[in-house]
């Protein structure tokens, strides 16, 4: 699935407790992403206590999956772009996402993008699937932050 076996969350933030891709988080999510190309991707296997209803993944869940997913994406290209050693701290500065159609229950598959960056900000367009269909999209936008910010330290 990726070029490095290793997602980016466990090489460079193992002792993250982010609720979405917080490896050193128990009841968190833990995502994981890889880098593919020019693309982040990875895979996530919902648990029973993910439902929205019946059968159908939770929007919230949808939302915090595609929030820490393209964030990673972000910090990731700020990375190779600068030149750097580790990834920068990135936060959300927005992100929207847009519910396309019910996500059902089971793994679903998550791609990311950078489409512009500039200074400490990169612009991460980012997709759900499920089943081959596409059932949710997002558009974020994510910043570098220094010293002084509350998430500097956080990796």
């Amino acid at each position: 699935m990726s070029e490095d076996p290793v997602s980016l969350q466990d090489r460079y933030a193992p002792k993250s407790i982010c609720f979405g891709c917080g490896p050193a988080n128990p009841e968190g999510l833990r995502i994981k992403s890889f880098v593919e190309g020019d693309e982040v991707v990875g895979r996530f296997v919902p648990s029973p206590h993910h439902h929205a209803f019946p059968g159908v993944l939770n929007g919230g869940i949808i939302g915090a999956l595609l929030d820490c997913h393209a964030n990673w994406a972000a910090c990731h290209h700020l990375m190779t772009q600068q030149g750097l050693d580790a990834p920068p701290c990135t936060v959300t500065a927005d992100f929207h996402v847009k519910l396309r159609r019910p996500t059902p229950m089971g793994e679903v598959f998550l791609r990311a993008r950078v489409v512009s960056a500039e200074g400490d900000r990169a612009t991460v367009e980012a997709t759900l699937e499920a089943n081959g269909k596409v059932t949710a999209t997002c558009t974020g936008t994510f910043v570098a932050v220094g010293e002084g910010h509350p998430a500097f330290h956080r990796w």
